[in-house]
């Protein structure tokens, strides 16, 4: 069986919980293989409706594997919070393993984080979330970072700490902050180590055994490719790689072996957090887009910014991520519009562009619009491709044509079956 990514096409926030929920009800193994808590997933089911922030998105399925995968930053508090609130739901989470070398959001990583957003003028504001994340992998980078195997090992974990703690005290009082002190922080990680220590393994040798023995592994990623550290809208990016490519490396599988990569993209297009965002609408009908789609933030309520399909970012993201399949959401938040505009490029000093340059000419730039009929019809009981409206299959066609990449699922719903499978997947 094909080892299977599914990652997000745009900035983030594109349906990839509900993909992943879908797809792991065939699942053996569910890796999540990047990031933290500062982006969340949205999955409703038979359970309910859940905001999941760091577990994979198949814990629903009791008969897959879910791993927090290597490349990862665990804060141990939020993962005790989410796996306490899917418990009282009646979910099972016996099966969930965290790697013992997915790094650990510290406390004074989220004080950091928000010291310094706080700290930046205006205009240079990321829009984090400030849970920690960019501290945490840069203490990663920078070899300062303490992993989850360390809460095992309290005697290590002391020294670490004696050693890291003076330097992060010294950033505090720059801030005019009161300082951390090791005995708190340890007596934390006996709480942390007491909850989930008993999840903290080396996960490589249950990945290697279903690889090999042809089990469904399916790898999930957090954010999309324009959040992307390396080749996203730098400084207005998240700190890990959300690409397929990456999934390689946090999940601990040879990149030979992702022969199936699932975009997921909106039929629009939605971002939170500062940078450009050339398809946004400011306009009442941007304010329409939202209201009907809810467009808040899974992390943090915050309302998201809105606006219409990108061409030039879902070709970026198509070539880097090499798609082998689209999964659409959120086709029933425009059976509301007479119109639907496309971006299919970027203008920029008179020359149309269609690909993504570098950020602040990006900032520069005008998209290019053309314009679709949109359908004014229902699609939320739509279960097949022939049920779409004429106007809705031709426009979807037409998005896939835009990403060189043939669809397989479609969305019209939040619910489990709301959903049109277009080959066996």
């Amino acid at each position: 069986m094909p080892v299977r990514a599914v990652v997000g096409a745009q900035w983030g926030d594109e349906g990839k919980g509900r993909i992943v929920d879908y797809m792991a009800q065939k699942a053996d193994v569910v890796i999540r293989f990047q990031g933290g808590d500062n982006a969340g997933h949205t999955v409703v089911n038979s359970y309910g409706k859940f905001a999941l922030h760091i577990l994979p998105s198949g814990i629903f399925n009791p008969d897959t594997l879910c791993i927090i995968g290597t490349g990862t930053v665990v804060n141990p508090d939020q993962l005790e919070k989410e796996l306490s609130e899917l418990e009282a739901a009646g979910v099972t989470t016996d099966n969930l393993v965290v790697s013992d070398r997915a790094h650990v959001v510290m406390p004074y990583h989220p004080r950091l984080d928000g010291l310094e957003e706080a700290n930046r003028k205006d205009g240079a504001k990321i829009g984090t979330t400030k849970r920690g994340i960019g501290p945490t992998y840069a203490d990663k980078a920078a070899r300062f970072g303490l992993r989850m195997g360390d809460l095992l090992r309290p005697d290590h974990l002391h020294q670490r700490l004696k050693s890291v703690v003076p330097k992060k005290n010294r950033t505090l009082r720059d801030f005019g902050v009161p300082p951390v002190d090791v005995d708190e922080l340890m007596a934390t990680a006996e709480r942390w180590r007491k909850a989930v220590g008993h999840r903290i393994v080396d996960v490589l040798p249950a990945t290697r055994a279903a690889v090999r023995a042809d089990k469904e592994v399916l790898l999930e990623g957090q954010l999309g490719v324009m959040r992307d550290l390396d080749w996203g809208i730098y400084p207005y990016v998240t700190s890990s790689n959300p690409t397929a490519a990456a999934a390689a490396v946090g999940a601990g599988i040879p990149a030979a072996l992702i022969t199936d990569v699932v975009g997921v993209v909106k039929c629009y297009s939605t971002a939170v957090g500062g940078g450009p965002f050339p398809p946004e609408d400011l306009s009442p009908l941007g304010d329409r887009l939202r209201d009907i789609g809810q467009e808040y933030g899974a992390t943090t309520g915050r309302p998201r910014r809105c606006g219409w399909f990108d061409a030039v970012s879902m070709r970026h993201a198509s070539w880097l991520n090499g798609f082998t399949a689209l999964a659409i959401t959120k086709v029933d938040i425009l059976d509301h519009f007479e119109e639907l505009p496309v971006c299919r490029g970027y203008r920029l000093d008179g020359k149309e562009l269609d690909a993504i340059p570098y950020t602040t000419d990006l900032e520069r730039v005008e998209p290019v619009w053309e314009r679709h009929p949109g359908w004014l019809s229902d699609t939320r009981d739509a279960r097949a491709w022939a049920d779409l409206p004429d106007n809705a299959r031709a426009y979807l066609s037409h998005l896939s044509r835009l990403a060189e990449t043939p669809i397989r699922f479609v969305s019209v719903g939040p619910e489990r079956d709301q959903l049109i499978t277009m080959s066996d997947a």
